[in-house]
């Protein structure tokens, strides 16, 4: 069996188990959803992080301003944002199906597009900022995004803002949102992959070992940058879209810009999965989010005490990750080629 054969079997392995997994497991059709959303999660943040090394914890910025945009965009297709939040909880308004689908559609394209153009807008600003200025910088842009929309009374401020409702049932819309995770997913995967198999990624390699000597080689670094950032922010604003209407309710700090919780599960899925690597934020968003899912259930108070512990074994005993770790123990599996030292130092000696 050659490799590409390998390849083959495995993708129509995952495919094969997202397609089915609902139907499967249709009581925990929800928890899988938000599976899929943290492979993006993982995926997008370990553009910059792993493959450029500029580690971010503002990425959750663009989860949020997607969310709300493609709010507003669902509602003010139809009807006047102002008064459908300023009359929260006091009036009823139904969106027909067509309404439903036709502005979630259109909010979920502006919605990556929105998040895009705000990337190359704050890349201006904070790709002056290298190390952990940079991180520090990023994450004041999501908090400072957080605290001004909830002062935002157009969007309904801190109150938050309820969206339109799926006009099917329960199950359906699970269904329905379990769908949208994984096509997002999946598009995201391909994406990366194929942007990893192009000079670009060989341009946040250089970057990410020595910028200055980046550009003394003549790499646009900071158009690179910024670039990179936007393809983050366009699917991480497509994420934010769906999840809102997963929820069916936003506000700012807990829902829209989480820094604590979504923000910092980010990094620690490509940390736990393996920086630089395409499998390795996959790997560590599924072992993340199975972890976070049975203490949430199991041990509910005691579950920051259990992901504090997972943090702390990721670092003091896979610094490098799952997948560097086994790159370590088995590199012959990934087509690594290990001189053998022993009979080296033998012809060495010989000689």
């Amino acid at each position: 069996m050659n490799l590409n054969l390998k390849n083959i079997i495995l993708y129509l392995g995952i495919l094969s188990a997202g397609i089915f997994a609902p139907f499967i497991f249709p009581a925990y059709t929800f928890q899988m959803a938000v599976l899929w959303l943290m492979i993006l999660f993982a995926l997008t943040w370990d553009i910059l992080g792993g493959q450029m090394g500029y580690n971010s914890l503002g990425n959750i910025f663009f989860f949020g301003a997607g969310m709300y945009i493609c709010a507003v965009v669902q509602i003010g297709t139809y009807y006047d944002v102002a008064e459908y939040t300023a009359h929260f909880g006091a009036v009823k308004i139904d969106f027909t199906p067509y309404q439903y689908f036709s502005g979630l559609a259109l909010g979920l394209i502006l919605a990556a597009l929105g998040s895009l153009v705000l990337a190359v807008i704050f890349g201006w600003i904070v790709f002056g900022l290298r190390g952990p200025y940079f991180a520090i910088g990023t994450l004041g842009v999501a908090i400072a995004a957080g605290e001004l929309v909830g002062a935002w009374d157009y969007v309904g401020g801190g109150g938050g803002i309820s969206l339109p409702t799926h006009p099917g049932e329960g199950d359906e819309t699970a269904l329905f949102f379990y769908i949208l995770c994984f096509i997002s997913a999946i598009c995201t995967f391909i994406f990366v992959k194929w942007l990893y198999s192009t000079r670009f990624q060989l341009a946040l390699n250089a970057i990410r070992d020595d910028e200055e000597k980046a550009e003394a080689m003549g790499i646009h670094t900071n158009r690179y940058k910024t670039i990179a950032w936007s393809f983050a922010a366009f699917f991480l604003g497509i994420s934010g879209g769906i999840f809102g209407n997963m929820t069916g309710f936003i506000e700012p700090l807990e829902v829209a810009f989480p820094t604590v919780t979504f923000g910092i599960f980010m990094v620690l899925m490509v940390l736990l999965g393996g920086k630089g690597t395409i499998w390795g934020p996959v790997i560590g968003a599924v072992i993340f989010h199975i972890i976070k899912e049975i203490t949430w259930t199991y041990l509910l108070g005691w579950q920051w005490v259990a992901l504090g512990l997972l943090i702390i074994i990721n670092v003091v005993f896979f610094q490098q990750g799952i997948m560097g770790w086994v790159q370590e123990k088995w590199p012959e599996m990934f087509g690594i080629e290990v001189d053998d030292l022993t009979n080296y130092n033998k012809e060495s000696t010989n000689s």
